[in-house]
């Protein structure tokens, strides 16, 4: 074991959920011991060097260390559909996403896209996301292969649907188990990667294809599940008269036993009390992705009534859709879209930062190894540090309120603001011009 190094820097993080609990931990002149690709400890500079005094020590301070960032939700194929704005969800599916997604059958144009969405994530300070593969299953191995290349953990899988799109991501339910198998004995817990179960939503999947679904995690523990939830008021009517039997959207997913602990929910703009019972009660997560449900006019998010219930959410990005890889940017949006809530919370930088990162650790089932800096979990971090002569380097030069810097972070920094990047101790980004 060696001795580590210890980065100086100031240190937030939170190890523990904001909503409930005072949990913020902030050090103006932290220290963060890195040892072997993991946290050793964590807290204020002095404490940690008097403890440590053989191990290595780099000066980071003008800079702000945080955990690595976690996005909850992401499409890998919609890179270039970034900025279609105008229409709301299914028009926009069919004028602007869902022709750039059938583009991903050509393995070529898949493996240059899945570079450049790869190096966006980690440009943003994205050491983790659960991303929606591609309907073409060399595509979306694609996409592991350039996470896996970059250092990055990603949960993905095969998106799979057999109706009401384009006829060309059509699968036929059987094809769809035998390439999602082995997919997953190719990719599953090699590295840093994990396998997600990936219907695109009860819209576009049957009932026979919903049964794969449940047989895939049935056949294989320890898998991830996620689609969408609730986006769209035509979305939702529409999936009501597709399964005249369920009692609601979620209902859905529920009868083929894919909600629970490691299901991820995105949006659920237009949930339904008892469907906020039902997802506190299996413990399954719910992707806020704020800058999306504005773009498409999908709504505003009723995240008090997601804390009051007791289900878990965390942020996501929800690229193409949404306009931007960087969660600093997805928090701001979430906390003004809170602000214009009828019911809106009033988000704290705190919760702004759990919801960016530990919030997404719980989402992927994941909460033991990656989202704080807790001693025994995994080094990831992102290292910010503002251009000189820019506002967020004003804002906070002469600042000794952390809760104010912490904000003013989330206010105004993006990728410009990202110096370095590490997952596992191991630095997969730096920016040489900061």
């Amino acid at each position: 074991m060696t001795s580590g190094e210890i980065l100086r820097a100031t240190i937030f993080h939170t190890p523990g959920n904001p909503f409930h609990q005072e949990v913020l931990q902030a050090h103006s002149d932290g220290g963060l011991l890195v040892r072997d690709g993991t946290v050793a400890a964590c807290g204020e500079f002095a404490r940690v060097r008097a403890d440590h005094p053989d191990a290595a020590v780099r000066d980071l301070r003008g800079g702000f260390l945080l955990p690595g960032f976690v996005d909850t939700h992401i499409h890998f194929p919609q890179v270039r559909v970034i900025g279609s704005l105008g229409r709301s969800l299914l028009d926009w599916l069919e004028a602007s996403a869902l022709p750039e997604e059938s583009r991903m059958a050509d393995e070529r144009y898949a493996a240059e896209t899945a570079r450049v969405f790869v190096r966006a994530l980690i440009s943003n300070g994205t050491t983790t996301a659960l991303v929606f593969g591609s309907h073409f299953a060399p595509a979306t191995a694609c996409l592991f292969e350039a996470a896996e290349a970059a250092g990055l953990r990603v949960a993905s899988g095969l998106v799979l649907s057999d109706r009401l799109l384009r006829p060309d991501l059509h699968q036929w339910p059987e094809a769809a188990y035998r390439e999602s198998t082995r997919m997953i004995r190719r990719f599953h817990g090699q590295g840093r990667l994990l396998y997600a179960v990936t219907p695109r939503f009860a819209l576009s999947t049957s009932e026979e294809m919903l049964e794969v679904c449940q047989t895939l995690l049935r056949e294989n523990p320890g898998l991830r599940f996620q689609t969408h939830l609730n986006e769209n008021r035509q979305e939702v009517a529409e999936v009501a008269r597709l399964f005249p039997w369920a009692s609601d959207y979620l209902a859905v997913y529920e009868r083929f036993g894919l909600i629970g602990p490691a299901s991820v929910a995105a949006h659920n703009v237009h949930p339904c009390p008892s469907e906020l019972e039902r997802l506190a009660a299996s413990g399954a997560s719910v992707a806020h992705c704020p800058a999306s449900n504005a773009a498409l006019g999908s709504g505003i998010f009723p995240l008090r009534g997601h804390v009051e219930a007791g289900v878990r959410c965390a942020l996501g990005t929800d690229v193409g859709a949404g306009t931007s890889f960087s969660l600093l940017r997805e928090g701001l949006q979430a906390y003004l879209m809170q602000r214009l809530a009828p019911d809106g919370l009033l988000l704290s930088g705190a919760q702004l930062l759990y919801l960016a990162t530990r919030a997404g650790a719980e989402a992927l089932a994941l909460p033991d190894q990656i989202g704080d800096f807790q001693p025994g979990k995994a080094a990831d971090f992102v290292y910010l540090k503002p251009r000189p002569q820019t506002p967020l380097a004003a804002n906070v030069d002469r600042m000794d309120d952390l809760r104010k810097i912490l904000t003013v972070l989330f206010t105004l920094g993006d990728s410009e603001s990202v110096c370095e990047v590490a997952v596992q101790g191991s630095v997969v980004y730096r920016n040489e011009s900061l």
